[in-house]
């Protein structure tokens, strides 16, 4: 845990919250500021300031709480779709620099736009992109 992380604070329990669940590695709280009705956030317990620093068995385990969660929350509120979003990076969209995945069920209507404006790359370009990226 860091001393002075809000994050790590939250999820362990020093700043109380309304969570939804909780287990030894992970706490999922309601955000406080959300997007739509139900929107959470899913904390590490130990501090990782990002997806680069968050362990692989981790990464894998955040993914299936967020499958568990996303479809109780889905049911129960009755939301229409479901966005799992998570920010790397101050230019990325990353405020508060503890992973964290937000978990946001969508209704029909609910005014929140989450997207980006497609870029129109050449063939050559998908195809440059795609050699430099591979991995071996």
């Amino acid at each position: 845990m860091k001393d002075d992380c809000i994050f790590c604070k939250l999820a362990n329990g020093i700043i109380p919250t309304n969570f939804i669940y909780e287990d030894d590695d992970f706490k999922v709280i309601l955000d406080a500021g959300p997007a739509t009705k139900g929107h959470a956030l899913i904390l590490p317990k130990e501090h990782y300031a990002d997806i680069y620093e968050l362990p692989s068995d981790l990464a894998g385990r955040v993914f299936t709480l967020a499958k568990k969660i996303a479809a109780h929350n889905t049911a129960v509120l009755n939301a229409d779709g479901f966005n799992i979003v998570q920010n790397n990076g101050e230019t990325a969209g990353q405020t508060v620099f503890h992973f964290h995945l937000h978990l946001i069920p969508r209704f029909k209507n609910d005014g929140q736009k989450i997207g980006w404006n497609p870029g129109k790359p050449t063939d050559e370009e998908l195809k440059e992109t795609a050699k430099l990226l591979k991995i071996q």
